[in-house]
Parts: C-alpha cells; sequence; structure tokens
C-alpha cells in the first residue's frame, strides 16, 4: 500500500480539487427568489379581495353645481399670505370669529363661501373652516375657478 499512489481521484472516480484551484462563484441565483416571489403574488392576489369585507353602499356621483351668488351669503377670501377678507374688508381672526358667530345666529343661517388663492397653503384656508364651524356655521363652500372645456382633472 505504501506503493499505491492516491493521486487527486478518489473512489468512484471523483475528483478532488485543491482549494486553490477552485474558482470563486461570487454570483447568486435569483431566479427560485423570483419564483417564490410571484407564487406570492399569485397568492395575495387571489386572497385580498376574499380578505376585505365591505358593506354595500351606493356612493354618490360628481355633480358640479353653478352657485349663484345670493346676498345673504358671506364670502370670504384667504390670499396667500393668509389674510382673510369679508368682501373687501380684512378681518383678524377675532373679527372673523365675532362674525361668524353672529351670522350663526341668524335664522335662517346664511352659508359660507370661501375663495383660497391657489398658492395658499391648506392651513391658513383649514384655519377659517375651523373658526366658522365652532362659531356654530353649518354650511360652508369653497369657491373655485370652473375647469376649462374638455380637461381632465
Amino acid at each position: 500500500m505504501s506503493d499505491e499512489k492516491i493521486g487527486n481521484e478518489g473512489a468512484g472516480g471523483i475528483q478532488l480539487v485543491e482549494a486553490d484551484e477552485s474558482p470563486v462563484n461570487s454570483s447568486i441565483n435569483t431566479t427560485p427568489l423570483v419564483d417564490v416571489m410571484l407564487v406570492m403574488l399569485i397568492i395575495f392576489l387571489i386572497t385580498i379581495p376574499v380578505a376585505v369585507k365591505s358593506i354595500e353602499v351606493e356612493l354618490p356621483t360628481e355633480r358640479n353645481q353653478v352657485v349663484v351668488p345670493k346676498k345673504e351669503n358671506i364670502n370670504l377670501s384667504v390670499r396667500a399670505d393668509g389674510a382673510v377678507y369679508e368682501d373687501l374688508k380684512e378681518l383678524t381672526e377675532s373679527q372673523l370669529a365675532q362674525r361668524m358667530a353672529a351670522f350663526a345666529r341668524q335664522d335662517p343661517q346664511p352659508e359660507v363661501h370661501i375663495r383660497g388663492d391657489l398658492t395658499t397653503p391648506y392651513f391658513q384656508v383649514g384655519r377659517v373652516v375651523e373658526i366658522a364651524q365652532k362659531a356654530g356655521i353649518l354650511k360652508v363652500g369653497f369657491i373655485t375657478k370652473a375647469p376649462r372645456p374638455g380637461s381632465t382633472g
């Protein structure tokens, strides 16, 4: 047995490779990962409609109605800097709150129409809505520019 030389071949014809001779395989086989992700996607697409239940209601459809300005309506404008105007008169927050409280006591109660500048931050318009609601105003609306014919959204 001492005369026999065992080379790189072991039993059964398997070649033993030295660590220095094997190339490094640094690539990851992503095919199984993609297969698993596609199967999971299909499972989720099938199970989500079954899992999500909602009460059947008939939602209203969008209707844009032209509002005819009435003399008794309160028209407020909010500029980009947050200044609030009733018609052409600038109001402070306390003056606005007092005016809204007085309008809320009227019977029938007038509607409040708010015109906000396009560049006005949302919270500035929200502040006016909050003051009107705290005063007890029931109808608050927003005045917008009519869309151009044929434009979407």
